[in-house]
């Protein structure tokens, strides 16, 4: 039985190549629509149509490029695969056979072929009303991202493709490499709004990468909310900075009986600035203030005590939905104005932001924004696509070159 199995991928590689990719790509978007994106209800029709480009392009036009094809124009391709390395070493021939057809493979089919029929089929899928010319401007747009993380993870892979599989196994090389980069690449994203298509695509984009590193912090927890039996301070210094700050602060605090559930410590220029939020017995308040106030070493930082109560900015109370918006573009005047105007426009609360200048392309600088948001409101696909179209427009108003919006919806 085994020795039959074995035979199977041999004798008919074309069959066995189009069933691989197509159970790898269904696999692939039924694992970012459960585990990543957290759906009750399997989209279907959506998954059949990535199951449908996995089967006829992965499989099939894929298969017609790496093996007939490839086979004519380097006709001891399938040789070199079956060499030892010590063998393959020494074939000259081959190594440069072997690195024509990475070449051809890398930097002109998937550049000219392969990213523009992935970018029509999400321009099918993912769009009520298909425009062609769009697409083709996205793929414009993100081709410098999309084919930097391309080649960090598939020239290594198609290097020992070409070098070591034999022609039938070409395609499952591919298919298996693709489903375990997309299945890691799901679990480190997290849930997405903007580039949710990036997860059920075969590879990886450039707006992928921009926050791969990230993490999903739980947007809902405020440490404000956490224990209603105990009194809560914000406690905020700021003057010339000196070493020893943070210590001192911390310990009078710890001394007092005070907890230090979040804090922000940062120095600009000459100045330093904290902010920390305490928690402690209702009885141990008073104390607390008095030691900070009292503290000779902290006379500089022109100590701040205040109570703080269940949040309560504007009308939210109870966030159901949280955003983190990350922009970056040539530095300009009144970039986070026009930002914060926008998610204060869509009456969404801004949580944390983060701003600062880097050098970027050509020593030019570069306006990076970092921002968390929730929203008591409900919302729904049409009111995230809303967003995302606000924020596209906002691009074009303020020539940015990244907009990433990730969403989280509290269940």
């Amino acid at each position: 039985m085994w020795s039959r199995l074995r035979q199977i991928p041999i004798k008919h590689p074309l069959a066995f190549g189009v069933v691989i990719s197509t159970f790898k790509t269904s696999a692939s978007d039924l694992l970012v629509q459960t585990v990543v994106e957290g759906k009750k209800e399997i989209d279907w029709k959506r998954n059949a149509a990535f199951a449908t480009f996995g089967c006829f392009y992965l499989g099939g036009v894929q298969y017609a490029i790496y093996v007939p094809l490839f086979g004519r124009l380097f006709p001891n391709a399938a040789s070199f695969a079956a060499k030892p390395i010590r063998e393959k070493i020494k074939d000259l021939k081959g190594l440069t056979a072997l690195c024509g057809q990475v070449f051809l493979d890398q930097f002109v089919h998937h550049p000219l072929l392969y990213f523009p029929v992935f970018y029509g089929t999400r321009e099918m899928v993912m769009s009520k009303d298909p425009d062609m010319m769009r697409m083709l401007r996205t793929y414009r747009e993100n081709m410098k991202e999309d084919l930097a993380a391309l080649w960090k993870v598939w020239v290594p892979s198609t290097f020992i493709n070409f070098a070591f599989m034999p022609m039938w196994a070409r395609i499952p090389w591919v298919a298996g490499t693709s489903l375990l980069w997309t299945c890691i690449l799901s679990a480190m994203r997290g849930g997405d709004v903007s580039h949710g298509e990036d997860l059920e695509a075969p590879f990886p984009t450039g707006a992928t990468f921009t926050l791969v590193k990230e993490g999903l912090d739980d947007m809902f927890a405020c440490p404000v909310d956490e224990d209603a039996a105990l009194a809560h301070l914000c406690i905020s210094g700021a003057g010339p900075d000196r070493i020893g700050h943070v210590a001192r602060m911390a310990r009078t605090i710890a001394d007092a009986g005070g907890n230090v559930t979040y804090s922000k410590m940062i120095r600009l220029g000459q100045e330093h600035v904290s902010l920390m939020h305490v928690s402690i017995p209702p009885e141990k308040r008073g104390e607390l203030v008095d030691k900070l106030h009292n503290n000779k070493d902290l006379k500089s930082l022109n100590i701040r005590a205040s109570p703080l109560v269940r949040r309560r900015t504007g009308t939210y109370q109870n966030a159901v939905a949280g955003f983190k918006i990350h922009c970056v573009g040539e530095d300009r005047a009144g970039m986070l104005a026009a930002i914060a105007e926008a998610i204060a426009s869509r009456n969404m609360s801004i949580e944390d932001v983060q701003t600062e200048i880097r050098r970027g392309e050509q020593n030019k600088r570069d306006f990076v924004v970092n921002a968390e948001v929730v929203t008591t409101t409900r919302m729904d696909q049409e009111d995230l696509d809303s967003v995302i179209a606000e924020f596209k427009k906002l691009k074009e108003e303020l020539n940015l070159r990244v907009v990433d919006i990730r969403v989280h919806m509290d269940n």
